[in-house]
């Protein structure tokens, strides 16, 4: 049974621009989502830990690709959040600039874990990430958060809509998850286990 000590964590860098981005052959996990979906919070949960990746008090804080070495077997990746309205447009295309040099190199992301928020339709910025995932061509699913904030009953109509709105075929794979409670953590880290 592959294992992974999830209190053996440390924070690497925060890369600003390509020449930073780690290029080993260690597994990268690679974490992206809106701004405010949630997206440490799940990363935090993955790990037990309450703030190891930092839950900003106003989201956009992620501005880098900040890499964290878990247990010296793989990476987690944390993308800087988007569409988030209180940045500057300067801000927005440098974070543009940013993602499309890092998903023009695939060898970049060994699993690409977007995290949506499942109370909520995708958005555009949603629908846009989505995509760079699939024109990668690397293996990725998708995390439908905060599904603690809805009743058992919505959760089947939400991921639907998820599912409709990225446009993901029947076998890419959708997880309901609370970070909150820790709902799907195991669904997730066994995909993230295949890796090592």
């Amino acid at each position: 049974m592959k294992t992974l000590n999830v209190n053996k964590a440390e924070f690497i860098r925060s890369a600003a621009s390509p020449k930073q981005f780690i290029r080993t052959s260690v597994p990268s996990i690679v974490f992206a989502g809106k701004s405010n979906v949630g997206k440490s919070s799940v990363i935090n949960r993955l790990l037990n830990r309450k703030n190891f990746a930092r839950v900003g008090a106003s989201p956009g804080k992620t501005v880098h690709v900040n890499y964290f070495f878990i247990d010296e077997k793989l990476y987690f990746v944390d993308l800087p959040g988007y569409g988030f309205a209180k940045v500057s447009q300067s801000e927005r295309d440098r974070w543009g600039k940013l993602m499309e040099d890092f998903f023009s190199e695939p060898s970049l992301i060994s699993l690409g874990v977007m995290i949506v928020d499942a109370r909520h339709k995708p958005t555009a910025d949603d629908i846009t990430m989505a995509d760079w995932f699939k024109t990668a061509g690397c293996r990725w699913l998708v995390v439908a958060n905060k599904t603690d904030k809805l009743k058992k009953s919505e959760i089947e109509p939400s991921l639907r809509l998820i599912r409709e709105t990225l446009s993901l075929p029947e076998e890419q794979l959708l997880i309901p998850f609370s970070a909150e409670k820790g709902s799907g953590r195991e669904d997730l880290m066994t995909q993230i286990l295949q890796l090592i």
